[in-house]
């Protein structure tokens, strides 16, 4: 059975290539006229029309022997590999990608955004087939081109933190939070790699931390982040992102409020509730340290010391940060940086009661 020629628009008809082609050739001596001349025996099939494309070239990997049909162009391979990654066929997926960016490897830069797109692709394909070295080669190729890209990002994040590289992984995640601080991924990987650098490393392990590099505001948009092997780019920011800012703000200081209801009322736990709503959409530095004390009457005080070192990044001399984070050292047993925090505190406060009880407790501990 010939293949379809995909050169052909809609609106031309399709012949077998054993029939004349579009300008009919003068009927073989002793055929009738009108007839399609036999098939010589022997000879090669003659080729179906091209409208002026050049020549045909053999469809890579197409079955039959005499079948012709054009190279499929990238974005073609691009839209199977995508097909394939949705069928779960990750390995043909990331032949396809492979081969559109062969295809574009002579644009150069002029297909810099959709050569970034197929790298991405393709690293997803890694990811899901556990070649996290090659996911982070492809994550990081892409970047190269399109830096900021948000799936590049976060599946580079993916990648490391698979390899227990926790603290580029937070790097990445963080990064990505820069771009959209709406991405929830983006934020449950921040929470998993505070957690893991914190028993990894001690309190001080923002301290062995890879700088985390500052976004453009230009690169700070909303973008679209559909399922992997999908080619949505990076969605324009909306005309009302201002009044929607506003608006998430306003939110934020709404939840918060409703968080320090809850914590007069007694109900820590759903305080907490509140408070991390809040901070999607608004990382405030008092919104830390109330979330702070939440955990410290809760008795999660590694918690607790997370949020009060949040707070202090936002305001190195916050004294509420510095005295929540001295108690749940203390109950941690971590006796010389709770001091230190203490004492951090006093030179802004030297007459702070509470403060100065504190230290005296430490001292005899």
């Amino acid at each position: 059975m010939a293949l379809r020629d995909s050169s052909h628009s809609a609106g031309h008809s399709l012949t077998p290539p054993w029939q004349p082609a579009a300008q009919p050739l003068p009927p073989a001596a002793g055929s009738q006229r009108g007839a399609p001349a036999p098939r010589p025996a022997g000879r090669g099939v003659a080729p179906p029309p091209h409208s002026g494309r050049g020549p045909a070239r053999s469809r890579p990997g197409a079955g039959g022997s005499g079948a012709m049909a054009a190279e499929p162009s990238a974005s073609s391979l691009r839209r199977a590999g995508n097909e394939e990654f949705r069928r779960g066929q990750y390995g043909p997926a990331a032949v396809l990608y492979t081969r559109a960016l062969v295809l574009l490897e002579a644009a150069g830069e002029a297909a810099a955004a959709e050569r970034s797109v197929l790298l991405a692709n393709r690293a997803a394909c890694r990811l899901k087939e556990g070649a996290c070295d090659l996911c982070v080669a492809d994550c990081s190729s892409a970047l190269a081109l399109v830096p900021f890209a948000i799936k590049p990002l976060l599946r580079r994040a993916a990648a490391y933190e698979a390899l227990e590289r926790y603290a580029l992984a937070y790097v990445d995640y963080k990064t990505a939070l820069q771009v959209d601080c709406a991405v929830q991924a983006a934020h449950d990987g921040v929470n998993r790699m505070t957690k893991a650098l914190l028993e990894k490393d001690g309190v001080n392990w923002r301290q062995k931390l890879p700088p985390i590099p500052t976004v453009p505001i230009s690169a700070q948009t909303r973008w679209s982040v559909p399922s992997a092997g999908a080619n949505t780019p990076p969605a324009a920011a909306p005309q009302g992102e201002a009044d929607q800012i506003a608006a998430g703000t306003e939110r934020a200081r709404t939840l918060k409020e409703e968080g320090n209801e809850l914590v007069k009322k007694g109900n820590h736990k759903k305080a907490v509730e509140k408070y991390s709503e809040s901070l999607k959409l608004s990382q405030e530095c008092a919104t830390y340290t109330n979330r702070a004390l939440c955990y410290l009457t809760l008795q999660q005080y590694k918690e607790a010391v997370q949020d009060c070192t949040e707070a202090l990044r936002l305001d190195p001399k916050n004294i509420k940060a510095l005295y929540r984070r001295a108690q749940a050292l203390k109950e941690l047993k971590d006796y010389k940086s709770s001091i230190a925090d203490i004492k951090s505190l006093l030179k802004t406060e030297p007459k702070n009661t509470a403060a100065l009880r504190l230290l005296q407790e430490l001292n005899t501990a």
